[in-house]
């Protein structure tokens, strides 16, 4: 860990859809010294919840650590039916990627329980990262109202501001899937102080943030190279669905997860790349540091037949509410580039 982050083990709660990028921001966590996964909440979002539950433990029996508890979430959002992505992430979530077999099982108890055991478990030290729809942190929050006040930190990804959408004009996916539980989880901050002004406030990075930070088939090359595993760089004019050729298993399902994810961004129109937004917000949970941020009041759009799911912010002032969030409002990527790669290919190299 850099001098930034906190040479004692950190304990650290992740919230995710699985999902190509999801995948990512857990093997950053697992790469990275001294962090300790208490626990990985599962939420459907861009597949349905119980592919997600099979993703992540596909995913932590290919990482040698099937100790982590991984625990199911809501089926559905607060009000609304699902919506999922596999047009961008593949059929089952992460493209072209074959997970190993597992007989690890589901904790008994759902995610939100999960949320509020581990943030009591370790009152002021945990670390959570929120990847995926907020369903399971706002019904974690119904729970235990105080639960903002048991966190250390808590990094979202989620929200556009000043910034155009990726679901809507003007909504990002995360957000889109459940816009109540966004709106319960800015409005409970707040009041999980009461008359108080919150201690801390959650770090949330949005697509204005995090389309800066973008996976190119060159970084992936890169990233094979540091694990010092044998690949072909990928190119847009492989054929489509060309399998890695990678020897390291898990640089192998990370280039078969991205090549489709790379497929997805070049039918947008937006290049053979891809904006990896979940590992960066790994990264800033570890080290805030990363990105510099700008403190204000966030809403969520409820009602609005164009504007549902837009994630306000009060920039002025204009409500006269607390604050309740950090915006994200600028990165280097070379630097985030440079730890994923680096931590990343060093456990990758681990694990043959």
């Amino acid at each position: 860990m850099t001098t930034a982050e906190s040479a004692r083990t950190t304990p650290v709660f992740v919230d995710v859809d699985t999902g190509v990028d999801d995948a990512m921001a857990l093997a950053y966590l697992l790469a990275s010294d001294g962090v300790e996964i208490v626990g990985v909440a599962s939420t459907g979002g861009n597949v349905p919840m119980e592919q997600v539950c099979e993703n992540n433990l596909g995913f932590l029996e290919l990482c040698n650590a099937a100790d982590i508890p991984v625990s199911a979430g809501a089926p559905q959002p607060l009000a609304i039916p699902l919506r999922t992505a596999e047009d961008t992430h593949g059929p089952l979530g992460l493209g072209y990627a074959e997970l190993p077999a597992t007989d690890r099982r589901l904790t008994e108890h759902d995610a939100a329980t999960a949320w509020v055991r581990a943030a009591q478990a370790h009152p002021g030290e945990l670390v959570a990262v929120a990847c995926g729809p907020l369903t399971n942190l706002a019904l974690a929050m119904r729970k235990e109202p105080s639960l903002p006040r048991l966190l250390r930190r808590l990094v979202i990804m989620g929200g556009a501001f000043g910034y155009k959408g990726n679901t809507t004009p003007v909504s990002e996916w995360n957000i889109n899937v459940d816009p109540e539980a966004a709106a319960e989880v800015f409005s409970g901050w707040g009041a999980a102080w009461g008359l108080d002004t919150p201690a801390h406030l959650p770090i949330v990075l949005g697509l204005n943030l995090t389309e800066r930070v973008a996976m190119t088939p060159t970084g992936v090359a890169r990233l094979a190279a540091a694990a010092e595993s044998a690949t072909v760089t990928m190119s847009v004019l492989d054929s489509r669905g060309t399998r890695s050729a990678a020897a390291n298993p898990l640089i192998r399902v990370l280039e078969d997860a991205l090549r489709f994810y790379f497929e997805f961004h070049y039918d947008q129109g937006e290049g053979y790349l891809a904006h990896v937004h979940d590992p960066l917000a790994a990264a800033v949970a570890l080290d805030p540091s990363l990105v510099r941020t700008v403190a204000t009041t966030v809403d969520v759009e409820l009602v609005g037949t164009l504007t549902r799911g837009m994630t306000v912010a009060d920039w002025s002032g204009i409500w006269g509410r607390e604050h309740n969030a950090l915006i994200g409002v600028d990165v280097d990527p070379a630097v985030f580039f440079e730890r994923f790669i680096d931590r990343v290919g060093r456990y990758a190299r681990g694990l043959v």
